[in-house]
């Protein structure tokens, strides 16, 4: 596994995301509640950038006039098809089975910096 620095933690603010080259890879880096998370940016249902597309809450439903907004911040939402993907998890929200890839994040100092700033990783296969 190899380790890529992809900037600054206070580049990507609480709800923010930025899409970052690591691997050879189109990766999206996303802030939930000051915790990290990266996703591929490629929907698998037909390669669209996941990434560049909105990210929202799960809408739930008990039935007709009644809704809810769950999980807020933690849905990418692909810009060609509406398809929905749990950032945590890589998993379609309508069908788990479908999922895109996921990557690991840790938050460190660098190095080799003289900086008191905390960067973000991503760890790559």
């Amino acid at each position: 596994m190899t380790k890529y620095c992809i900037g600054k933690a206070s580049e990507i603010q609480p709800g923010g995301k930025k899409i970052v080259e690591a691997g050879g890879r189109s990766i999206g880096i996303y802030n939930i509640k000051g915790n990290y998370y990266a996703l591929r940016n490629l929907c698998p249902h037909q390669g669209a950038p996941l990434c560049a597309g909105v990210t929202s809450a799960f809408v739930n439903s008990s039935g007709p006039g009644d809704f809810s907004y769950e999980c807020e911040g933690e849905i990418a939402r692909c810009p060609w098809h509406q398809w929905e993907f749990d950032i945590k998890t890589g998993q379609m929200v309508v069908d788990p089975a479908t999922r895109t890839m996921t990557y690991d994040v840790s938050v460190e100092k660098y190095d080799v910096s003289v900086d008191d700033e905390d960067y973000i990783y991503v760890h790559v296969p």
